[in-house]
């Protein structure tokens, strides 16, 4: 089934019999899937390589160090190493000390940039990023339309092919009414964008609203020479089987993925979801018991250990600046080993105050 099957036309009387039809055929796409990970790795018969290690580090004077695949500061005030392709200041602003994010390889990294997209590539490894205007693009179902053909086709010709991981970061994510929520209009324009590269499955994936301009959106993704395994959570709806409520194309994206490697989860965007209704609303600390218990579910779906030491780094995406502290002291006292950058960032659903994504190394 063509990934554009997913997009469902307007409300009106004459859709209501196609939706359940469309949802059902979408549920059976996506099963058929996310096969086993044991079937999945029987197709290779060489070892997969190590993943990246992702750290939070200071860069040392004079540019990148050797083996970054790719760097990312956050906010206004991120210092740029230089003109490096494998650098993006993402448009999140910390709400605490954040040190820059370092993608690290084992080898020799080569880096470029075509028009809007930014890569590099190395040790099996691709990183590559979409930075694009709304206002060339007809709004943010064009743009993440535009931003998901170029990496696609990008992917699509590299031997690199086996997308793991996206992020997107687009400005105000919750505006609009129904069907007109700028989120909506951007997993339309996602789903639209998508190429083959998508078809094996959906990955791990965040999507946050910024506080910058309006019309920026950045996406960026890695990918490997080799598939990964979609970890859902027994305590969700998969995102691509939510019900119509939330918008004419559901979301496009796994709660994790185990790295081909098995060493390493790269966990979604999580927040207070159970099923497929948001939980706790208005109550930050029930809202962060919640996301708790949802990471939880992911570590032992993905047969990780429970918790999160010092190898694993977290991100917090916090709505309300005032609400940092909070989090931060929940993050303490859960996982006090664990790295963790606090940014600014509007959740997907209004209602929601907190969401949480990271990696979780063996």
């Amino acid at each position: 089934m063509p990934l554009e099957a997913y997009i469902q036309p307007r409300e009106g009387a004459a859709t209501n019999a196609r939706r359940s039809q469309d949802m059902m055929c979408a549920s059976v796409y996506m099963e058929a899937s996310m096969r086993p990970a044991s079937d999945m790795r029987e197709r290779s018969p060489l070892a997969a390589r190590p993943s990246p290690t992702v750290t939070y580090s200071d860069l040392p004077a004079g540019g990148l160090p050797p083996g970054t695949l790719a760097a990312f500061g956050f906010g206004a005030q991120a210092t740029a190493p230089g003109d490096d392709p494998r650098w993006l200041r993402v448009a999140l602003e910390p709400l605490a000390e954040a040190r820059p994010e370092l993608w690290t390889i084992e080898g020799e990294v080569t880096y470029g940039r075509e028009g809007d997209l930014s890569w590099s590539r190395g040790g099996g490894w691709l990183y590559a990023a979409v930075e694009c205007d709304e206002a060339d693009h007809g709004g943010p179902e064009g743009a993440a339309k535009h931003a998901y053909e170029l990496l696609s086709a990008f992917v699509a010709q590299a031997p690199e092919h086996h997308v793991q991981r996206i992020w997107n970061y687009l400005g105000e994510i919750n505006a609009g009414a129904g069907d007109d929520e700028r989120y909506k209009q951007f997993c339309t324009g996602r789903i639209a964008g998508m190429g083959e590269v998508f078809a094996q499955g959906f990955p791990a994936a965040s999507a946050i609203g910024h506080h910058a301009d309006q019309g920026l959106l950045q996406v960026y993704l890695l990918a490997t020479d080799r598939e990964g395994t979609r970890v859902e959570n027994p305590r969700q709806v998969s995102a691509w089987q939510y019900p119509r409520q939330y918008g004419r194309t559901p979301p496009s994206f796994a709660r994790a993925t185990l790295l081909p490697a098995d060493d390493v989860l790269a966990i979604s965007g999580t927040a207070a979801v159970v099923g497929h209704a948001s939980a706790h609303t208005g109550d930050l600390s029930a809202q962060l018991a919640e996301t708790r218990r949802n990471l939880d579910a992911l570590l032992a779906n993905g047969g990780l250990p429970e918790g999160f030491d010092a190898r694993a780094p977290l991100k917090a995406y916090v709505r309300h600046p005032d609400d940092a502290a909070v989090v931060q002291a929940f993050a303490q006292a859960h996982w006090p080993q664990a790295p963790l950058v606090l940014l600014h960032g509007d959740i997907c659903r209004e209602e929601l105050l907190v969401e949480i994504d990271g990696w979780r190394y063996r």
